[in-house]
């Protein structure tokens, strides 16, 4: 004998059935998230659910009794980065009456972790949404969660995020022109650029926006001052050890976040260098690491509760089956200028002054 909820399913899997022109199985499947019915098919059931309002348990989920649950991936969850966006993220959530279950993940076990079972627990948990940052997710994994219609949504995503994954960030590009304006305005030339990985598209758009303040002021840029290798201090070391060991060595040196500005500054300190007087720097991130180095940090502030909050308000908006505005939430970065930039050769501090950039 069938259970009444068993009795009030069978008749919605047929309707989608018949609409679709498939069977009530394949329906399930599909619901379910299921990687064994073609693509094709997928897309007709799919547009069948839809037509007929058909909310998936993640949905059904977000507007139930009770507060709703959304999961939070983070590497480096003791990073200020990682703090800042967590403060504004769980801010929002308590204000919305949202629980969030926090992971700290590296990457290396996020890439070996079974999606699939991922998915399906998210799914069985009735959790609202995923939220992923500065992760490195392939596409194919991604596909998991959009299979069982769970929003994700991806904040300083490591790679360009796949169509259809909401990604939140900062005027990255316009950032890093800013802090390399900042310096040519200043009168250095010769600005080196210490970034992230190749492939962290944030960190590649820093990248682009200090080549073009250099091709607008004339500069060529040169091969030898353009170091990438990871957003970690250690790499802020040796970067600054090979940067100090060439023939002409840079005045300035533009750093990717303010983790590698930290080595930056311990480097130069190692070798007996004045910062500013010898060796002017900007980092990027502006977290309240930079009020406490010595001397004070110089840095591209990203909005990064902000960050947290448009990251919330998105799986929100998406487990209710509302449209966004953009796949791609964008919020603008703001210099603020402190005492480790100045004119080549000066010594001393001035006063710290912001400057917005991006919208």
């Amino acid at each position: 004998m069938l259970s009444k909820g068993e009795q009030r399913s069978k008749p919605v899997l047929a309707t989608v059935a018949a609409l679709a022109g498939v069977s009530a199985p394949t329906v399930s499947k599909v619901i379910n998230g299921r990687d064994d019915v073609a693509a094709a098919t997928r897309a007709r059931v799919q547009a069948a659910l839809d037509q007929l309002g058909y909310e998936s348990p993640v949905q059904r989920r977000a507007r139930s009794a009770g507060p709703a649950m959304v999961d939070l991936v983070i590497d480096g969850l003791g990073s200020h980065y990682s703090i800042e966006v967590l403060a504004g993220l769980l801010a929002c959530a308590a204000d919305s009456d949202v629980e969030v279950v926090v992971s700290n993940v590296t990457p290396a076990k996020l890439h070996r972790a079974n999606h699939e079972e991922w998915a399906q627990r998210m799914v069985e948990a009735g959790r609202m949404g995923l939220i992923l940052v500065t992760s490195q997710v392939t596409a194919r994994q991604l596909e998991s969660f959009q299979r069982r219609n769970i929003p994700v949504v991806v904040i300083d995503p490591l790679n360009p995020p796949r169509a259809g994954i909401v990604s939140v960030g900062a005027t990255n590009f316009a950032g890093g022109k800013a802090a390399a304006e900042h310096l040519l305005g200043l009168g250095h030339s010769r600005i080196a650029f210490l970034g992230g990985p190749d492939a962290a598209e944030c960190s590649v758009a820093r990248l682009h926006g200090y080549l073009a303040a250099l091709m607008g002021h004339g500069i060529a840029s040169r091969p030898e001052y353009v170091l990438t290798g990871t957003f970690r201090q250690d790499f802020g070391v040796a970067g600054t050890r090979t940067l100090l060991a060439l023939a002409e060595r840079p005045t300035a040196i533009f750093a990717g976040n303010d983790v590698i500005a930290l080595g930056v500054l311990d480097e130069a300190r190692r070798q007996g260098l004045s910062v500013p007087g010898d060796l002017s720097l900007v980092g990027f991130d502006g977290t309240p690491l930079c009020e406490q180095t010595l001397p004070r940090l110089t840095s591209v502030a990203q909005p990064l509760r902000d960050m947290g909050r448009a990251a919330l308000r998105s799986v929100m908006k998406l487990s209710r089956g509302e449209a966004l505005d953009s796949a791609h939430v964008e919020l603008a970065t703001e210099l603020v200028v402190r005492d480790s930039s100045a004119a080549p050769g000066a010594v001393g501090t001035r006063p710290g002054s912001h400057a917005r950039v991006g919208a």
